[in-house]
């Protein structure tokens, strides 16, 4: 008996484990790591890793002492968690085909072609301030949530 239903709640594990994986890949919501939200967190936004390709994070990983104009620098046990976690949830899918210009999200072609119908001035109002402040719109965004229902863009 217990052969038979193994035979048959197998596949159906498998089904839910592979259409939740799938539904991830193109889902407005992640799931961020607390160091990461705490360290990276504290200077902007807490970006979802499934943005950016492998290979930014490794640069960017690998530079935090010139982290945009800052020294961002992490103690060894801290830049391996966090440096392991970005690149175990990088993006490989359409939002991160390739890397973008100077590895920021806000200049890779999924990012434009999303935020396509956001009027060029609304990105230096005075609440919003540049492109990169995701949580200005996004009100859900420092808890990894970028679902379009949750989207208010300040006047």
């Amino acid at each position: 008996m217990t052969a038979i239903r193994f035979a048959l709640l197998a596949p159906l594990a498998l089904a839910f484990t592979l259409s939740a994986t799938l539904a991830h890949a193109d889902s407005d919501r992640y799931t961020l790591s607390p160091a990461y939200v705490q360290e990276c967190g504290a200077c902007h936004t807490p970006y979802p890793p499934a943005l950016l390709p492998k290979e930014s994070w490794q640069r960017l990983m690998g530079s935090l002492d010139k982290h945009y104009g800052t020294d961002a620098s992490l103690d060894a046990a801290m830049r391996k968690s966090i440096g392991d976690w970005v690149l175990a949830h990088a993006g490989s899918g359409k939002r991160a085909r390739s890397a973008p210009p100077e590895d920021r999200i806000t200049r890779g072609d999924w990012f434009i072609r999303e935020h396509r119908e956001v009027p060029k001035a609304a990105w230096s109002r005075p609440a919003i301030k540049s492109a990169s402040n995701c949580s200005a719109c996004h009100r859900g965004a420092n808890e990894g949530d970028y679902d379009e229902d949750g989207i208010s863009i300040p006047r």
